[in-house]
């Protein structure tokens, strides 16, 4: 998912439904990006990524947040990526049209947004990784 959305030094990834943060994590750690966010409202599961991310020696460029993420402001993200069930991906799209500023990747891991049509479509043991890029604004 993040070589896919060539992420980079200057990106600011946040990953919704984050689990145990690996994606984050590797966002930092093996793609360099400035900092990474996760999103999960599990708190056992943002307890498991903050210590993965202590232990990755990543905790200073990372953040986990115990939260909604239909109440997170997603504004800031450069790249987001995403493995939710297509309900949730249906609910995401207006979110993520409204915050997400032009330019901004957008990847998801075996569902894909229905309607938008993705740039790319990767293949990765028997599932589809979607990729798409918010649009201009119309004016």
């Amino acid at each position: 998912m993040l070589k896919l959305a060539n992420v980079g030094p200057g990106d600011v990834v946040y990953d919704l439904g984050s689990g145990d943060g690996r994606i984050v994590i590797a966002a930092v750690k093996q793609f360099g990006a400035a900092r990474a966010t996760g999103i999960d409202i599990d708190p056992a599961r943002i307890t498991d990524a903050v210590d993965n991310a202590s232990r990755a020696g990543v905790a200073d460029r990372v953040r986990f947040v115990n939260r909604d993420l239909f109440e997170t402001d997603l504004s800031e993200a450069t790249v987001v990526t995403l493995y939710l069930l297509p309900w949730l991906n249906r609910k995401l799209m207006p979110k993520l049209m409204a915050e997400l500023k032009p330019g901004t990747r957008v990847v998801s891991y075996r569902f894909d947004m229905e309607g938008w049509r993705p740039e790319e479509r990767r293949s990765l043991n028997g599932e589809s990784i979607y990729f798409w890029r918010i649009p201009p604004r119309r004016r």
